[in-house]
């Protein structure tokens, strides 16, 4: 059996292999490191996959959410509502840009933003909402769109960990509304992304990008992107240095191409996950809510009555990794202690990171390997 792995990249780069490879070679040969052809290749590559019109590459996930968050004018002190249970990174920037994080419950099924939760914690402060779309499944942004509409928030999509996804959006206009379907991270007023190696479309390094359909809003992320400036050495603005290598742009054009196969070969995964808990009471494998299709970045199971923290050391004798997504939320992270808006009860937060562990997801997947993982996981539950 191969060695058992969270994300196995070396099994996926080896069947890609000629392909990265003259890429790789062709971008050395060039000599363009920086803003090379592939760059602007792979930025309308991703514009046609997702449907969106502007697609500007950057540096990473968390600098796409803070291009987004400087683009938008906010003033030191407004408030940006976003969920707890999330990586850090999304309320970071937040804070990184003198706003003031406002942190909202999740739905306990989804893992996502609750939108009845966004709507109590709106303020006359409040300036943006950014839903995440935690393990791969989208946040119900139909709800979080009207909420936002409601009080003229600007939405900007956490779309790091469900780039490919599905949702299924009602476009109102039909009686009834009809689903319309559209990629995640292309509902909001802008979206973001990372390419973080072990994501579904992962570089070879690091990488982001953000979307957005409005023509003035991508305007102004590509300036902020490049130093504030439009034309070289003039600039208007306050901006930063944000760029995906050329090397990186070569990798992911391949990567792109076989996204869609990524993204079946996840859920096969999750399919053999689920029929194989399905019957114990103790174990609630990831709900799959009809609005959206699951891309399984994570496979998260929540438990009830097990030790987490012994079976991830029973997992961990065995050769078997798995990991906590999230242990402690964002309310409850030290960095945000002085804002009196992370002193909020936010129950099913806190239930979850007590309860919550994800096993090995990823497209190199076989049966020996997973037959093996769910028989250990369980042989420690059943004991």
């Amino acid at each position: 059996m191969h060695p058992i792995q969270m994300v196995d990249l070396k099994r996926q780069y080896h069947k890609i292999k000629t392909e990265v490879d003259e890429a790789v070679l062709n971008v050395i040969e060039s000599t363009a490191f920086i803003n090379g052809k592939p760059v602007q290749e792979f930025a309308n590559n991703l514009s046609n996959y997702l449907g969106v019109k502007h697609v500007i590459p950057c540096a990473n996930g968390t600098d796409a959410l803070q291009i987004a968050m400087m683009a938008l004018d906010l003033k030191p002190g407004d408030e940006v509502i976003t969920p707890s249970f999330t990586f850090i990174a999304t309320t970071e920037v937040i804070a990184l840009l003198r706003l003031t994080p406002v942190f909202v419950e999740v739905d306990p099924k989804t893992f996502c933003m609750d939108p009845a939760a966004l709507e109590k914690a709106i303020t006359p402060r409040t300036k943006a909402v950014v839903p995440v779309h935690l393990y791969g499944h989208a946040a119900p942004l139909d709800e979080i769109m009207a909420i936002a509409k409601k009080h003229d928030l600007i939405v900007i999509e956490d779309n790091a960990q469900a780039i490919g996804g599905d949702y299924y959006s009602k476009n109102g206009i039909a009686s009834p509304p009809v689903a319309v379907r559209k990629k995640t991270g292309t509902i909001g007023h802008i979206g973001t992304t990372s390419f973080f190696p072990s994501k579904n479309l992962g570089a070879y390094g690091d990488g982001g990008a953000i979307f957005t359909d409005d023509d003035q809003l991508a305007d102004k992320m590509k300036m902020v992107a490049n130093h504030g400036q439009r034309k070289r050495y003039y600039y208007e603005m306050v901006g930063c240095n944000s760029r995906l290598d050329t090397m990186q742009a070569a990798v992911l054009n391949i990567k792109l191409k076989h996204l869609d196969e990524y993204i079946k070969a996840r859920q096969a995964v999750a399919d053999f996950y689920d029929n194989a808990f399905a019957n114990n009471s103790k174990i609630t494998t990831p709900f799959r809510a009809t609005y959206c299709s699951h891309v399984f970045h994570q496979y998260t199971l929540l438990l009830e009555g097990v030790d987490r923290n012994g079976l991830n050391a029973f997992l961990a004798e065995h050769k078997i990794p798995s990991m906590i997504y999230y242990p402690v939320p964002g309310h409850q992270q030290k960095m945000f202690a002085h804002y009196e808006t992370a002193k909020v009860s936010l129950k099913i937060t806190d239930w979850l990171t007590e309860r919550v562990i994800s096993l090995p997801i990823h497209t190199e997947m076989d049966t020996e390997q997973l037959e093996f993982i769910t028989t250990k996981v369980l042989e420690y539950i059943n004991r």
